[in-house]
């Protein structure tokens, strides 16, 4: 149905609608606007809440080993992710159907404007031709009626005798002049007549239902471009649920992950103290302990080490540890006193429980190892840039180095220092005889020769093999050394055995600070890499440190270094809250 036919005399009735067409559009465009905010709100406050429930380095310490609250974390991940897609919902409707609906109502606008204003301009027409037609017919009247008024006058100036011929003859050109300009009227008349009723008929029948067909035109054009606006707000938030399903799998997963029995394992593990259990208290006949009485010559009987057995049964109870008397008999002892009592760990935790000791000088192995890897790497990142210094002076000093690198030695000396005692430590709290010795040679890191050079230690940890990336390039980390490689510090299973070595519960577990996905695939070649396949998401427990390698935590719990490059990281503490 065309509006020039059917709506022919509502032109003011089709003006009033499509106005209403365009408040429906801004109407509809505030509507997104205030979508949007409610989404970026909503992963607002869901990223809120996961930051304030994200673990501390001191929680990941304490629970980290249980199932829960690894399961807890992960869905604490993918509740992220997820409100990462309500913002990308806001930002797709931004950026594209409300930027296409705002030129739209903007293109609307204008078409409107102009159909109207030529619509506006043909009636215009049609009207100054209706009152031209007025006008001629009104001075067409006026001349007939004269001409009327004047043949009377002349027929009855002709039929009185009493008049002279020169009156009637006067009366007669008059009746003469007022006929002609009646009828000079009346052409006039009807000549206007037939142009106002041709500019009539083109103004029903060709000029305005051709505005009316624009103006319908316009609008069907609104109401399609609105259609298919709603149905992209629709696209946009159906586009994301996979995603988001895959967040809600991964927090089913994490549930599933949850395993009663070993967490009650991970109890033990973690709160075993490794005493063994108080065997019954053997009967003290008191018979059998008879001293003679100096006074009367009886015998005195006199508990044997009654008080001494019980004390031990006390003592093994309590863990271990002697408690002094405090309260009114403690307020005149002296400061001395006071200090010697501190609540300070002991350096070879003695003061703990045989299996917590144990667990304490494993840590504290691990964390002195990964120091001299640290160091070594520094090392070895210094002894290339002299290497290159040598090479091509005037790009630096190489003696300026020699500083630097003596104090690398120094503390490598230390830490290795550190380690041995450490080992032996833990060699004393298994009962073994400590057979384990890294004392550090007479020839120290941090002796140069005579020539300025710095002696190399054999044993230093080498560098991974390149990497080969995705465009056949060759990539090679700036540090040369491959994560948990073999060096001259004893690993792990050379001083405990391989069940000790391969417990979870033992090993000292990383705070996540962000997660990552894997953007190409890569197969570890090396010990302390872990292989992962493309899109794999992972946990980031260390940044890169300038070697090109981030340690990561798979969803199997298995921790290693990747590439970085292989990798699209995002760190917690990026959130904008």
């Amino acid at each position: 149905m065309s509006w020039g036919t059917e709506l022919w005399d509502q032109y003011d009735t089709v003006a009033v609608h499509t106005q209403k067409g365009v408040d429906f559009c801004e109407r509809f465009t505030n509507f997104l606007k205030e979508r949007s905010h409610i989404e970026f709100e909503y992963a607002k406050n869901l990223k809120r809440l996961v930051k304030n429930y994200q673990p501390k380095k001191k929680d990941e310490e304490e629970y980290g080993q249980f199932s829960w609250a690894r399961a807890f974390w992960d869905l604490l991940k993918e509740l992220h992710d997820l409100a990462g897609q309500h913002e990308v919902i806001a930002e797709n409707t931004q950026g594209n159907v409300m930027k296409d609906l705002s030129n739209l109502i903007q293109d609307y606008k204008q078409d409107r404007k102009k159909e109207l204003q030529e619509g506006a301009k043909i009636q215009e027409q049609l009207k100054a031709s209706l009152a031209q037609l007025e006008k001629r017919e009104k001075q067409y009247e006026k001349a007939f009626r004269e001409a009327e008024k004047a043949t009377d006058a002349y027929r009855r100036a002709d039929a009185d005798i009493n008049l002279s011929r020169a009156e009637v003859e006067k009366h007669r050109n008059n009746m003469m002049l007022k006929s002609q300009q009646s009828d000079d009227c009346k052409n006039e008349y009807a000549s206007q007549l037939q142009q106002t009723n041709q500019h009539q008929h083109e103004h029903y029948h060709t000029h305005m239902p051709q505005v009316f067909q624009r103006l319908q035109n316009i609008d069907e054009n609104r109401i399609d471009k609105m259609k298919s606006y709603i149905k992209q707000s629709a696209d946009i938030e159906r586009n994301i649920i996979p995603i988001i399903n895959t967040c809600i799998d991964g927090m089913v997963k994490a549930s599933d992950s949850i395993n009663a029995v070993e967490d009650s394992r991970s109890v033990v593990n973690k709160y075993k103290s490794g005493y063994p259990i108080p065997s019954d208290i053997a009967f003290d006949d008191l018979s059998n302990s008879q001293v003679p009485d100096g006074r009367n010559g009886n015998t005195l009987t006199t508990p044997k080490n009654l008080n001494l057995e019980k004390g031990s049964v006390r003592q093994t109870v309590s863990g271990g540890k002697s408690k002094k008397r405090t309260g009114i008999l403690g307020l005149f002892s002296s400061s001395k006193t006071n200090v010697t009592r501190s609540d300070d760990p002991k350096e070879d935790f003695s003061d703990l429980p045989p299996s917590q000791r144990k667990k304490q000088l494993l840590k504290k192995i691990d964390s002195i190892k990964k120091e001299i890897t640290r160091e070594t790497a520094e090392r070895e990142g210094m002894l290339k840039m002299k290497d290159v210094y040598v090479q091509n002076p005037a790009l630096g000093d190489p003696n300026s180095l020699d500083k630097k690198i003596e104090e690398n030695g120094e503390k490598l000396d230390s830490c290795r220092k550190e380690l041995s005692k450490f080992v032996s430590y833990l060699d004393d709290a298994e009962g073994k005889k400590s057979t384990t010795s890294l004392a550090v040679s007479d020839d120290s890191l941090s002796r140069s020769t005579s020539d300025g050079s710095v002696n190399r230690d054999p044993n230093i940890i080498p560098p991974p093999p390149s990497i080969q990336q995705p465009n056949n390039d060759v990539y090679t980390p700036d540090i040369p050394n491959s994560p948990k490689k073999k060096s001259s510090i004893p690993d792990d299973d050379e001083l405990h055995s391989p069940d000790e070595f391969e417990d979870p519960e033992i090993l000292e577990q990383y705070p996540v600070i962000g997660t990552c996905r894997a953007l190409y695939s890569f197969t570890a070649e090396n010990e302390g890499s872990v292989t992962m396949e493309e899109n794999e998401e992972m946990s980031v427990l260390e940044q890169d440190q300038g070697d090109g390698w981030t340690r990561v935590r798979k969803k199997d719990e298995g921790e290693g270094f990747v590439p970085t490059s292989y990798i699209q990281i995002h760190f917690f503490d990026q959130d904008e809250v």
